[in-house]
């Protein structure tokens, strides 16, 4: 009995984690310091430009500049959560975290992770409806439907996350604390655990595997309803056109998914190979610089929209 109680003692010991990050050389350290924050920078500003872009023009206030409204809000913080934190260890080499605010930032990253897989299957449907049944766009696609398609998006997402977070709360960390990546996320927290984890892995693969696959299969079950209308289509231009429309999100689909599963469609207890942590940096750094370059770049009534805005500001 003594001996349980001493190691329930030693099992909330543990009070804080060490993220590793990116050990370099001092110099390579700025280096890396002013890389990141250029990305932090361009990738708020390019996303606050689409959300005050939208919100500014009457023209834009239709579904599909709303779900990309939400999207940009969303990257935004999508990064807010990882990548100030990763400054700060730059600049400081403080690399300690607590363990509440571990938990936190762990929840907050996998509530977005989440809540974005739904929203490209939403954006999807949106395409689907816009193609193949336009005339009937405006009465299934309504403002009143996409808000709710929005709120369920986040509130589906955000669920899910705090499910998956309350068992790994649960879970016992004895030492080390030593965590081989530059934030809190799933599979590094797991390796540290004292205790049993496979309900937590269980409940985390089922889960995972509910808001991870199930959207990717409408997506690909939707494009391939949108292809087949598509080639039917008998003037080229109309083909162009439906091609054109998907292709942005169809790129954002193909990049966020090709990183995620690599990460997350494995055992969550995996050995901590530092390539993990690079690939990471594509879906939780990268992707949300990229997407509103991949939007904004073939849609012209939104390139006209923000140029319109910028000169209104200047």
């Amino acid at each position: 009995m003594v001996q349980k109680q001493t190691q329930m003692m030693d099992w909330t010991v543990i009070t804080e984690f060490i993220l590793i990050g990116f050990p370099t050389r001092p110099e390579l350290q700025h280096v890396l310091f002013s890389v990141f924050l250029i990305i932090y920078i361009l990738t708020v500003t390019e996303n606050l430009v689409i959300i005050v872009t939208i919100a500014c023009n009457v023209k834009l206030h239709k579904p599909m500049y709303y779900l990309l409204f939400s999207m940009s809000f969303l990257e935004i913080w999508y990064v807010t959560v990882t990548v100030p934190n990763l400054l700060n260890n730059f600049l400081t080499q403080n690399n300690k975290i607590s363990f509440v605010a571990c938990m936190i930032q762990l929840y907050i990253f996998i509530s977005l992770a989440c809540t974005e897989c739904v929203l490209l299957a939403v954006m999807a449907f949106d395409r689907y409806v816009a193609i193949c049944i336009p005339l009937r766009y405006a009465v299934i696609i309504n403002n009143t439907c996409c808000l709710q398609m929005i709120v369920c998006s986040w509130v589906l997402g955000f669920s899910i996350a705090l499910i998956k977070v309350i068992f790994i709360f649960r879970l016992s960390f004895c030492g080390p604390n030593v965590i081989n990546h530059f934030f809190c996320d799933i599979s590094p927290v797991l390796n540290l655990a004292c205790t049993d984890i496979s309900l937590a892995e269980l409940v985390d693969c089922i889960l995972g595997t509910i808001i991870c696959f199930v959207p990717l299969a409408i997506i690909s079950f939707i494009y391939l309803c949108i292809i087949r209308s598509v080639i039917i289509i008998p003037k080229i231009l109309g083909q162009k056109k439906g091609f054109s429309t998907c292709a942005s999100h169809l790129a954002v689909v193909v990049i966020f998914y090709s990183t995620t599963l690599f990460i997350y469609a494995r055992p969550k207890k995996i050995s901590p190979y530092d390539r993990n942590k690079y690939i990471t940096i594509f879906y939780s750094v990268l992707t949300p610089l990229l997407n509103p370059i991949i939007y904004c770049l073939r849609n012209t009534e939104m390139k006209q929209a923000m140029r319109k805005t910028i000169r209104v500001c200047n």
